[in-house]
């Protein structure tokens, strides 16, 4: 893994013989593996010629990388096309099933069949309430960027923004392919000619 480290986390590093490093958006030190408890047991620091890099040599408990891999450097560059396709295939795979759970929910309803509570139900029965979690949800997603909250934060607001989206969706009938289809579009051609195609069109 790669992080950033001022004079108080190596020396915190050398102390503690465990891999520390300092997080310029938090203003703090933070140790690799004090939530996960994957620490990296420190051996050794070596510096690069010009002292301007370290490398810390050491032995973790468990997975380094947050993805659960052993290492962070796991992308050979010459795959490093296929991997995007096939991290695209699985971004999608996961939209498509969310669909799928939430058109199940809605045949469910129209069929009169009692099925278990759920909120996607509930949100689907009433538009007032799903249309004001949106907007709940979409000014949460901003608020991580306005005060400064940590990626992790950004991604669980945007989920729940990508969710009730998707349950407005299904009230519409339109399918995720066709906001795919027009992203395509969108992004076959510059934003100042997007926003001209769409002027002329209205």
């Amino acid at each position: 893994m790669q992080g950033f480290a001022n004079q108080d986390a190596v020396l915190t590093t050398i102390s503690s013989r465990k891999a520390t490093f300092f997080s310029r958006s938090r203003s703090t030190l933070w140790t690799k593996g004090e939530t996960s408890k994957n620490f990296i047991n420190i051996h050794d620091i070596f510096l690069d010629c010009d002292r301007d890099s370290i490398i810390y040599l050491g032995k973790p408990d468990g997975p380094t990388c947050h993805t659960g891999s052993e290492t962070c450097y796991y992308t050979s560059v010459s795959d490093l096309q296929e991997q995007q396709v096939e991290g695209s295939k699985l971004a999608l795979t996961t939209l498509y099933s969310l669909e799928s759970t939430i058109s199940q929910r809605k045949v469910e309803l129209a069929a009169a069949q009692s099925g278990k509570p759920s909120w996607t139900r509930r949100l689907l029965l009433d538009n007032h309430l799903l249309c004001s979690k949106i907007r709940e949800e979409a000014n949460e997603l901003c608020q991580t960027l306005e005060e400064n909250e940590d990626k992790s934060r950004t991604a669980s607001e945007m989920a729940d923004v990508l969710y009730h989206a998707m349950v407005l969706l299904a009230v519409k009938d339109v399918k995720i392919e066709d906001v795919m289809q027009v992203l395509r579009q969108r992004f076959s051609q510059s934003g100042i000619e997007e926003k001209s195609s769409r002027r002329s069109e209205g």
